[in-house]
């Protein structure tokens, strides 16, 4: 393998969210409106500033990041479209931070956003993937509650994990979420309420699925010299790694991609994982957390259990993962699910975390996880970001 470049000089900031609603009538344009009009007014950058767009949207269909460029009046000379919902954060922010450093964009605007109306999350998911719906379909299968149903239960068989262990990861994102203004759901949850909750598709319930929503997050990559000048908080990438279907021999995902890349990770940072204050991990639901902490090696394979039988994972606790609520109690805005972890990892970085701040954060991990089939998932990625001096 080449030796990979740096990521040094870049800088990340202005994270910002357009706030979730669970129905809208306003289009998937609105939101990525909304949330270029918030970089602009919170970086102090001019529309005309912005050179370049990375876009990422399910509900954006027909249309793609270069109509949007009409839609909004915005002259790129750099433009990317990821369709690879929640790990698009991650390689937006890598397209982008590569961009910054060859001079092909001076500001990257990175923006997720999706509509949900009454109607959309079913045309969603009937669109979303042929392979995925040409192999679920004919067994009366539809969407991703069944499908991680089986996924969920494969691992339960494999390593012994039982709900009340996926149960500790939603009360303490739920405790998270309690101190993020943004997120949709506001009422604590205790474990006997997660595990009192109706079933879904069995093993999952309803406490382990995520609630669609609409919404947008969003941030902007700019080099380290340009956000000091104009006195932006900001963090620098330390390391970023991505991979698509790995490990394709395994008959039902109980891995992902972060495993082969993880010491790439690591060695890019100089750190290992024991020295990262925080874990922003994909949550579309608690098995899939429970791979990235087995996976990007904070436990081995198998130890996931364990693991969170022995960590507290709220902001506090000694093992803070998703302090912003995470998509389970924040709500998951289509694609923008899979920056949410982004824009909270450079708020806890830049101090703008609030009450649910990490104490003396300087460096946390944001993961993705992406494009679900029936028995696995085809994108990972992960990036180490760190505190500015």
């Amino acid at each position: 393998m080449s030796r990979r470049m740096s990521y040094e000089g870049v800088a990340v900031t202005v994270p910002v969210t357009v706030p979730y609603v669970r129905y809208s009538t306003h289009t998937a344009h609105w939101f990525i409106g909304q949330a270029v009009d918030a970089l602009v007014k919170a970086s102090g950058i001019a529309k005309e500033g912005i050179d370049a767009l990375c876009l990422s949207s399910f509900s954006l269909v027909p249309d793609t990041a270069v109509g949007v460029t009409q839609h909004l009046g915005l002259s790129p000379r750099w433009l990317d479209h990821v369709p690879t919902g929640g790990a698009s954060g991650v390689m937006c922010l890598r397209r982008a931070a590569r961009a910054v450093q060859a001079g092909d964009a001076d500001v990257v605007a990175c923006v997720a956003a999706d509509t949900n109306h009454v109607d959309s999350f079913r045309q969603t998911l009937g669109a979303f993937s042929n392979f995925a719906r040409d192999a679920s379909y004919p067994y009366g299968s539809g969407g991703p509650n069944s499908i991680f149903a089986f996924i969920t239960a494969n691992y339960m068989r494999s390593y012994g994990a039982t709900r009340e262990d996926f149960g500790r990861i939603a009360v303490d994102q739920r405790s998270n979420a309690l101190a993020n203004p943004n997120a949709l759901f506001k009422k604590p949850l205790t474990l006997d309420e997660y595990m009192a909750a109706r079933p879904i598709s069995d093993p999952i319930h309803l406490f382990d699925c995520v609630m669609p929503c609409a919404g947008a997050e969003a941030f902007l990559v700019m080099s380290e010299a340009r956000a000091r000048d104009l006195g932006l908080p900001h963090v620098l990438i330390r390391g970023a790694i991505e991979r698509h279907n790995a490990f394709a021999e395994d008959p039902v995902m109980v891995r992902g991609g972060w495993r082969m890349d993880r010491a790439d990770l690591y060695a890019q940072a100089g750190v290992q994982p024991d020295a990262l204050d925080f874990i922003q991990t994909y949550d579309d639901y608690p098995v899939i957390v429970m791979m990235q902490f087995e996976d990007l090696g904070f436990c081995e394979k198998g130890e996931g259990p364990a693991f969170v039988r022995e960590h507290g994972m709220t902001f506090k606790g000694s093992f803070p993962n998703n302090t912003s609520g995470g998509q389970l109690s924040v709500g998951q805005a289509g694609a923008a699910g899979g920056f949410l972890g982004m824009t909270e990892a450079i708020r806890q970085l830049t101090d703008q975390a609030g009450a649910r701040a990490v104490a003396d954060a300087q460096l946390g991990l944001v993961a993705g996880f992406g494009m679900v089939t029936y028995d696995r998932c085809l994108c990972t990625g992960a990036v180490i970001l760190g505190k500015s001096e």
